[in-house]
């Protein structure tokens, strides 16, 4: 009988062992088939995860209930990691700030228009409450970066940058959102109104300031530790101070973002006199260093977030149209507010490439997750579920596909006009000049 247990455990193992390695070789080559073709590498994760579930179902076994705890955590994981390798990768410069500004306002009024016309669908068309109108249409409404950013690298640079900054904006700013309205609709108190406003504005000023002093000294522990092994040390005291943020309901994901934008930005941020008393090329060969351990970090637990969540589906829920409908209903709405956002900005209504990118993905499945805790809603019972949730994902992530893959846009017509971009690319390429620019018209 001993034998026998420990035989079935062993095998197990050898399973495991020869299923998880080549999990990670096929996310890798789902990554490299990526870049070549465009086609974005979280579908090819997530369909990986539906067939393992479909092959799983011819041995009966049916207990997955480990998922439901198991996928929580990996997106929360992958949340962190990916604002935080988004904001290392950003550079705050005098020259960048116009970019940003736009990159800013894009997400903000992009994601509350639509928040709202979702809300007003939810509410009058499908005769939801309107608490529960209200929190379900936030999941809906925030890009992906998690998506964006890899699925930008066939655009200008000046445009790949704008995605980065777009799609980290409205993570942070989609959850911020989203901890707001549950608050105040758990504790039966209006949403827009002069006092919590008020007090949401002092708590995001409050956490800002916060941030600053935790990053200075996670800053400061980094250079101070001669440990080989110091940069998984900072990547958990992060997730530690996510945590505690989270506890006490605060907008933990902006020190997280403070923190990446800090280290990518010390020579231009610190003050001088405290320049003066660090090594900078030692700091930067240390950025380096975590900013790949970071992106390697994010690669694995990507991977098997949107293979365990393609696992986590079942295909016969899918046997209805009614989820079809919605869902594409939903991005019909968004994807016309967002040709008409850039057809405003831009003074055209040709629409460039930006204006199919709006993927929705992990952040929409996290927060999804958690209306499933929430007292006044019944997500078994919804006709907005996770079935609509998943034909959105899939659905947005076939429009940017097709709307990059259609054309990359001319450097004659950018998104900006013309004497943006050529500041922007001046400022990119130290060797550009107006003579070059010249030749090439």
């Amino acid at each position: 009988m001993y034998f026998n247990l420990l035989s079935v455990f062993s095998m197990s193992t050898l399973t495991i062992l020869f299923v998880l390695p080549l999990l990670i070789i096929f996310s890798y080559l789902f990554d490299a088939f990526a870049k070549k073709t465009k086609f974005p590498s979280v579908i090819l994760l997530m369909a990986t995860g539906i067939i393992i579930r479909i092959l799983v179902s011819f041995t009966d076994y049916e207990n997955f209930s480990f998922l439901e705890n198991l996928i929580p955590v990996l997106g929360t994981l992958g949340l962190i990691l990916i604002v935080l390798e988004g904001a290392i990768e950003l550079e705050i410069t005098v020259e960048k700030l116009p970019l940003i500004l736009k990159g800013f306002f894009a997400a903000f009024i992009i994601l509350i228009a639509n928040i709202f016309a979702l809300n007003l669908i939810f509410e009058l068309a499908l005769q939801l409450e309107p608490a529960s109108a209200m929190l379900f249409s936030i999941p809906f409404a925030i890009i992906s970066s998690a998506v964006a950013i890899p699925s930008a690298s066939s655009l200008l640079q000046v445009e790949r940058e704008f995605v980065v900054y777009e799609s980290t904006f409205s993570d942070i700013l989609g959850i911020m959102i989203f901890n707001y309205a549950l608050r105040q609709l758990e504790s039966n108190q209006a949403l827009i109104g002069a006092e919590p406003l008020i007090a949401l504005g002092l708590q995001i000023v409050g956490v800002i300031f916060i941030s600053i002093v935790i990053t200075y000294i996670l800053f400061q522990l980094m250079r101070q530790i001669n440990s080989k092994v110091k940069f998984f040390l900072i990547l958990a005291l992060l997730i530690l101070v996510y945590a505690f943020g989270k506890l006490f309901h605060l907008p933990a994901l902006v020190t997280i973002f403070i923190f990446g934008i800090f280290l990518s930005n010390v020579k231009s941020l610190l003050p001088k006199f405290l320049k003066r008393n660090l090594d900078l090329d030692a700091s930067e060969r240390d950025l380096n260093e975590f900013h790949t351990l970071t992106a390697e970090s994010t690669f694995i637990v990507r991977t098997f977030f949107f293979l365990f969540f393609g696992f986590s589906i079942k295909i016969i829920d899918f046997l209805s149209i009614t989820p079809l409908f919605y869902g594409l209903l939903i991005i019909i709405v968004m994807i016309f507010i967002r040709y008409l956002y850039f057809a405003i900005t831009s003074l055209k209504l040709k629409p460039s490439p930006l204006a199919y990118m709006s993927p929705r993905g992990l952040i929409s499945i996290l927060l999804f997750i958690q209306l499933k805790d929430i007292n006044f809603i019944n997500l078994d019972q919804s006709i907005i579920d996770e079935r609509v949730l998943l034909v959105v994902i899939l659905t947005s992530m076939i429009v940017m596909l097709l709307g990059t893959i259609k054309k990359t846009q001319p450097i004659e017509e950018p998104i900006f006009n013309e004497e943006e971009s050529i500041s922007i690319e001046m400022d990119l390429d130290p060797n550009y000049s107006k003579q070059d620019d010249n030749e090439n018209q």
